[in-house]
């Protein structure tokens, strides 16, 4: 068996392709976002969550939350213009992204899906980790680089948790 996996492979590839500077952290299992931060040498804040919004048949989106925040519906679907928004199953998650729950990142998903990036990532200048496509394995960036290269759309769209 090889050591990566191939959505591993798939996640941090398409990150190295982006061109932007990045640093692939790979850590033990973690059970909570407070682990996964303290694993990777970072505050909650600066953990992304990567969501995965279900607009219609067919029609995903991701969305870029930081740890410490949640979505706030009536906003996000204020935002995108529309009456409903789901979550996904696990399952067809894996089937839209390519990735299993806990390991979804935009970078190398199964379909380019558009992103949305939450506002208070475009604050700082801070440093943020996202999923680098396997469990335990994370890439940090810039978070101006990360809305750069997926051309996230940038608003206003969760509250503190």
């Amino acid at each position: 068996m090889a050591s990566m996996s191939e959505p591993l492979e798939r996640g941090v590839a398409a990150i190295a392709a982006s061109g932007i500077n990045h640093e692939v952290t790979r850590h033990g299992p973690v059970r909570s976002l407070a682990e996964a931060a303290a694993a990777r040498g970072l505050q909650p804040r600066n953990v992304i969550k990567t969501l995965v919004v279900r607009r219609a048949e067919d029609d995903y989106l991701f969305v870029l939350v930081p740890g410490d925040r949640e979505i706030a519906w009536p906003r996000l679907r204020a935002e995108l213009g529309v009456n409903r928004l789901s979550m996904p199953d696990a399952a067809q998650a894996r089937e839209v992204t390519g990735y299993e729950r806990g390991t979804i990142t935009p970078f190398g998903s199964a379909r380019p899906w558009p992103v949305l990036a939450d506002a208070t990532l475009a604050e700082d200048g801070r440093l943020v980790s996202i999923g680098g496509g396997a469990h335990g394995v994370a890439v940090t960036v810039a978070a101006a680089d990360l809305i750069r290269v997926l051309d996230a759309r940038v608003a206003d769209v969760t509250d503190p948790a």
